[in-house]
């Protein structure tokens, strides 16, 4: 549900700034010391003042000098090694130096910022290396119990429960942000003594924007004891610009946060950022009643444990909505079907008016087509709908518009927000003025806030409005008004694909056509539609020859003989098979349509889906799957490239005839292609049937089956025809080598 800010907390949002420097403090934490080092020379620019205490060297007396007084050659090899890519496999350096006659250890995190290489030691018990095996150890339960889980409240549960048992501190939570930035403990482990905040919601302004956009870049952030007294770095040259620590482990934390948190009665504390699809989904927020240092290896793998958690999120997730969505195309199918065979476009859509609800998650809705209004379920009057539509038909963008809170931003809706707090509005025709509404009743709700929102806000010296550190976390009761439920992402996407639907429709009809062309021409949203349309035009008659058949095989299945039924089988299978080729010859002209939009992508993720996917729908087939490198980033549109991998990998499994299948994904180096400038090549390689020399050039060709129908699976034939058109819309190419009997290796290149 959408939780409303009051007008204070809005402008306190809107204009607040953090005061203190986060990214750059000048100064660290105690339990560490940090060199900063010019990259260019490895020249020591700045150290913070506690190195002589740490480690006997007075700090002054390094400023300037070559890094080599702290590392050992091999260590200095290994740094210098990194400096184009990055450090993770170096991490932790194991450094020891003798201090008083007794030698201390360190570990020794190294990063990289646009200035400045920034080392930091840690205290630590031995030079001993913590191997994989060792690693391996300290999370392969919990990898495994994260795995075998069902339910997403139950994965964040014990996800919660695993980070607890790792590291020892009182409290752990799993803190999700809602779309207004507000915190929902969303799962929680503590001990007996604590009180509970599962459930509890905190307000936005406890993580200022600048803190989430922190929380966005940084790994893992902990602090050993918030009474700390931060430690000033030595050699910043007012010239110069300070020092960015937004990686640092160290770094000095706002006494803002410090101060909540000793209102919290925490002494110490860890954070685990939660990055799903690119943002920042949430924390792991880790509490401890007294000062608690933890290891380097023990937040490795607690890191590590929350980078596995975001990947099963996304799929725990992803599950839940692919359900609904399954839900909403089967209706959209059905309604779709009902409108196709009909010559009254309302009466199929009102007629039974739970289908048009249902389709979006609604309570009500308005049919508008011309000047005809025709309501269903609980709506305003038509007088008012008629209204709104003058004022909703200036919002929309890209012919959609939806708002869970319209009477905020449409003054009249207040006098019917209990029936229509929430509204979506579809246009379908601008010329013809078709349009759908939907409407959701207000949802009068209690929240549970940890703490009054509005405590945080004070005023200041200057009577301005201002931030401070809440004092109580008693559990505070908000109740929420003018809000429905929110619209959700399919059922938004449901809307859409009706639209589209409903275009293609409208384009069949004569007198419709000419009026429609116009915003035709002016739209690829509209053109797209067409394609659609064309769908429709085949597959209405294919649709009634399937039905047909099959009513006669049911009705008259006594009147018919063995050889009548086997006849009207085979036209059901003809029109089956001829649905599911009109399918992949539309999803081929669309991919010539639409335009790409590329971005950075991490291959790597969309493998892990495709991989995870293919595990679930084949889970009787025994394969392995061979990743001998990472893929790294890729500029590319995310879900045309999931679909190549999935169709190179799916093949792969598909013609295959080996006890034991296996599939291999990885990346060549740069090469020259036909002239054209160095390009990365990725390969999909199998142990499969292989291709024939003679065939290799026609496999690319759509429709081309070198197999039965009814063999190694069966399939349309276009598989590969739509992975070399996805590759050539990105710039690329796609090539095989193939040997009969023994394998197939696809390449392909996404662009320069």
């Amino acid at each position: 549900m959408v939780i409303a800010k009051s007008v204070r907390q809005q402008a306190i949002l809107a204009t607040y700034r953090e005061t203190f420097p986060i990214r750059t403090p000048g100064a660290i934490q105690p339990h560490g010391v940090l060199v900063a080092i010019d990259p260019a020379t490895l020249t020591i620019t700045q150290v913070s003042q506690n190195i002589q205490l740490v480690l006997g060297y007075a700090p002054f007396a390094l400023l300037g000098k070559p890094l080599k007084i702290l590392l050992s050659k091999t260590q200095l090899l290994q740094l210098t090694a990194c400096l184009d890519t990055d450090f993770e496999h170096v991490n932790p350096l194991k450094l020891q130096f003798q201090l008083q006659g007794k030698m201390q250890y360190f570990d020794g995190i190294v990063h990289q910022t646009d200035a400045a290489i920034i080392l930091e030691l840690e205290p630590t018990a031995s030079a001993a290396t913590v191997e994989f095996i060792s690693f391996h150890r300290l999370v392969k339960g919990s990898l495994n119990r994260m795995q075998q889980v069902a339910g997403l409240q139950n994965f964040l549960t014990l996800v919660s429960a695993e980070i607890r048992k790792l590291t020892g501190f009182d409290r752990v939570m799993v803190y999700r942000f809602d779309h207004d930035h507000a915190g929902i403990v969303e799962a929680e482990s503590k001990t007996d003594a604590l009180s509970p905040y599962l459930g509890l919601h905190f307000p936005a302004i406890d993580i200022p924007p600048a803190a989430r956009e922190l929380f966005q870049d940084s790994p893992l952030r902990l602090i050993p004891n918030i009474d700390y007294a931060p430690v000033p770095l030595i050699g910043h040259d007012d010239e110069q610009p300070p020092l960015d620590m937004s990686r640092s482990l160290l770094r000095q934390a706002s006494p803002c946060h410090l101060e909540y948190l000793r209102n919290m009665g925490v002494a110490s504390t860890m954070i685990i950022p939660l990055i799903k699809d690119q943002q920042l989904w949430g924390l792991i927020a880790c509490h401890h009643q007294t000062p608690k240092m933890v290891s380097y290896e023990i937040r490795s793998a607690c890191e590590f444990l929350g980078q596995v958690m975001c990947l099963e999120l996304s799929s725990k997730v992803n599950q839940t909505q692919l359900n609904y969505q399954v839900k909403l195309q089967q209706l959209q199918a059905t309604l779709i079907e009902t409108i196709v065979q009909s010559d009254d476009l309302t009466s199929a859509l009102v007629k039974p008016d739970d289908r048009l609800l249902s389709l979006v998650g609604a309570q009500g809705a308005a049919v508008c087509l011309d000047q005809e209004v025709t309501l269903l379920g609980t709506t305003p009057n038509p007088a008012e709908i008629r209204e709104l539509l003058l004022w909703l038909t200036v919002q929309a963008e890209s012919n959609l518009f939806y708002t869970d809170t319209l009477a905020e931003q449409y003054a009249p809706a207040a006098a019917y927000q209990s029936i229509a707090s929430g509204v979506l509005f579809l246009q379908i025709s601008q010329v013809r003025h078709y349009a759908i509404l939907w409407f959701r009743p207000e949802v009068i709700q209690t929240v549970q806030w940890a703490g009054e929102p509005q405590a945080a806000m004070v005023t200041d010296a200057t009577g301005a409005m201002a931030l401070s550190p809440r004092k109580s976390f008693e559990i505070w009761q908000e109740t929420v008004h003018h809000a429905s439920l929110p619209w959700k992402t399919e059922e938004i996407a449901s809307a859409l694909e009706l639209r589209s639907s409903l275009v293609g429709i409208v384009l069949n009809r004569a007198d419709e056509l000419a009026e429609l062309n116009t915003e035709l021409t002016r739209s690829n949203q509209e053109l797209d539609s067409f394609a659609y349309a064309a769908s429709h035009d085949l597959q209405e008659p294919l649709r009634g020859i399937h039905n047909y058949a099959t009513f006669v095989l049911q009705d008259y299945e006594d009147a018919i003989d063995d050889a009548g039924i086997e006849r009207l089988q085979t036209i059901v299978r003809l029109t089956q098979r001829m649905d599911s080729l009109i399918n992949a010859l539309l999803r081929f002209s669309r991919l010539g349509q639409a335009a790409l939009e590329c971005k950075p992508v991490d291959l790597d993720r969309i493998l892990d889906r495709v991989i995870r996917l293919m595990q679930v729908n084949r889970c009787d087939m025994n394969f392995e799957v061979r990743r001998p490198a990472a893929l790294a980033t890729a500029q590319c549109a995310p879900v045309l490239v999931e679909e190549l991998f999935s169709n190179l990998i799916s093949n792969a499994l598909k013609y295959n005839d080996q006890a034991t299948k296996w599939v291999e994904i990885g990346i060549q180096p740069p090469c020259v292609i036909e002239e054209q400038p160095a390009a990365t090549i990725y390969y999909v390689r199998d142990n499969g049937i292989g291709i024939r020399e003679r065939h290799q050039n026609k496999i690319f060709q759509l429709f081309k089956r070198l197999h039965g129908q009814k063999k190694y699976g069966g399939g349309t034939g276009a598989g590969l025809t739509i992975a070399k058109k996805i590759v050539e819309r990105h710039g690329g190419k796609l090539w095989l080598e193939s040997t009969y009997g023994q394998g197939s290796t696809f390449y392909f290149t996404l662009g320069q």
